[in-house]
């Protein structure tokens, strides 16, 4: 079962964050399915710590791109990065207090949310504020 499905109207037009973005929503794809189809707990511990490593790692990209460009909402985006890191952190802690079946619900209604109004909000007004469409991380 699939959690979060792309689609077109994620991409922002910057290649290397779209390309993350993809990324991601296959990597909490891949947890999702481990965990309903019950894998080791082991591994979902590595998945979420390899989640939250990966969207910070990506979350830093982003925040250095706005703040090159003097992006007017950095500090309303970088609280919107900061808020689901949070929530990941707190689902990790869930799990290892043994709550992870209500964690779970909240993990993926979390970020289907977030995933669907960020891509379309924050991030949508961040590539057409700061560049088109061959503007790359790479190139800032």
């Amino acid at each position: 079962m699939t959690l979060i499905e792309w689609q077109e109207r994620f991409r922002i037009g910057i290649p290397s964050v779209d390309y993350e973005h993809q990324e991601m929503i296959a990597l909490l794809n891949e947890l999702y399915n481990g965990i309903t189809s019950s894998r080791a707990e082991i591994e979902i511990v590595e998945f979420l710590g390899e989640i939250y490593a990966r969207i910070s790692a990506h979350f830093a990209l982003e925040e250095r791109l706005m703040q090159e460009r003097n992006y007017d909402l950095y500090t309303v985006h970088k609280a919107e990065h900061e808020d689901l890191l949070d929530d990941i952190r707190d689902i990790m802690d869930e799990y290892e207090d043994g709550a992870f079946e209500d964690s779970m619900t909240h993990l993926g209604s979390r970020l289907e949310e977030w995933f669907s109004k960020h891509f379309n909000e924050q991030d949508a007004r961040l590539h057409k504020t700061i560049g088109g469409d061959n503007l790359d991380l790479g190139e800032v």
